[in-house]
């Protein structure tokens, strides 16, 4: 500790704040020098954004299954990357037989809504059973015990599909109906982004109906803020804790789904993991334990990954930008926990959740 001006001083807290201002100015100089080179048009910049919100959306449906088992468990679900994987990795197979007798390009719609059913249906059962079996046991041992299992139900599954279905990359077919570009603003963007993150967006603003006004949501609120008080008023413990990794299992073999018809190629046993990580970089971005958090986190995290290689590293002059999205991803997740390890929308809480 120090003084500055009569004020005591925090030396840890001193050098954070330079650290942003260091952070901040190589930002801005790199968008000045982006920006005054005139390389990239407004078409372009349009491109990146409705890209960096397709991919988002996605980021933001796996998201929400980690904040919202960590909202109820205080824990974090590193294995859910794998009950994304399991929805896409499964689904691709039914993709392809419908892709194969017409049906894909005849019925679209009413295929893809399939497709959608069928990969939250293997999701929710993976997720079911990694509740029911990896952690229902540990739910009351001390919260480091539940995070390796997590992990170690996450190179189960991994392995589990890769014997399931082989090490053999698959892709999802193209649907004809979503080939092309619309004209938007003056803007030509292309169909699959506007879908994907339209039919995105819509489940997620069910699952914010059904969490803020169903009596359901309700008791997972309650659940989520005291376990003790929300047993004492009814409300079945195990029931909601079931509840919640189905519907974020739900979600997360959807998000395969759109994932499938936005980048079809690179469908197999280890296609979790990145996602898995980014999802949970979105999670705590926006707020690890807050929705709505989730939600904004993953289209922030799509954005910056799309705009973050064009418009700060070409402009820092380092080659090969655009192979270096991941590491825009994982950079910004450790800004966050040095910054604003609460999230966005996060609060510090001066009292420990029960």
């Amino acid at each position: 500790m120090g003084r500055f001006f009569g004020r005591r001083i925090n030396f840890g807290d001193l050098v954070v704040q330079l650290l942003q201002v260091v952070v901040l100015v190589i930002v801005v100089v790199a968008l000045y020098n982006t920006i005054t080179t005139g390389r990239y048009t407004s078409r372009h910049w349009v491109s990146l954004i409705f890209a960096g919100l397709a991919q988002g959306s996605i980021y933001a449906l796996i998201a929400l299954g980690y904040t919202m088992v960590y909202g109820i468990l205080r824990m974090i679900n590193f294995a859910h990357g794998e009950v994304y994987m399991a929805g896409a990795f499964s689904t691709v197979f039914l993709a392809q037989h419908f892709a194969s007798n017409g049906f894909l390009n005849a019925q679209p719609v009413l295929a893809i809504t399939v497709l959608i059913l069928f990969a939250a249906l293997v999701s929710m059962a993976v997720a079911f059973l990694l509740e029911r079996i990896a952690y229902r046991p540990l739910r009351n041992a001390p919260r480091l015990i539940p995070l390796i299992t997590a992990i170690g139900a996450s190179f189960t599954l991994q392995y589990t599909f890769r014997g399931f279905y082989g090490t053999q990359f698959r892709s999802y077919p193209e649907v004809t109906a979503l080939r092309g570009t619309v004209s938007l603003f003056g803007y030509s963007i292309p169909i699959v982004q506007l879908v994907v993150l339209a039919a995105a967006v819509v489940l997620m603003f069910v699952l914010y109906w059904y969490v803020e006004r169903t009596k359901a949501g309700k008791a997972m609120r309650a659940v989520s803020e005291d376990k003790a008080v929300a047993r004492l008023m009814g409300i079945d413990i195990d029931k909601v804790i079931v509840t919640t990794f189905l519907i974020g299992g739900a979600l997360a073999g959807a998000a395969g789904v759109f994932n499938g018809l936005y980048r079809p190629q690179g469908v197999y046993y280890f296609m979790g993991f990145f996602p898995g990580v980014k999802a949970f970089t979105a999670a705590v971005l926006g707020g690890i334990g807050n929705i709505p958090g989730a939600m904004v986190g993953g289209l922030v995290l799509g954005m910056l990954e799309s705009l973050g290689p064009n418009a700060i590293l070409e402009g820092l002059g380092i080659p090969g930008a655009n192979q270096l999205k991941d590491v825009i991803a994982f950079t910004f997740l450790v800004l966050i926990l040095i910054f604003r390890p609460q999230g966005i929308f996060g609060e510090r809480l001066r009292e420990k959740k029960v």
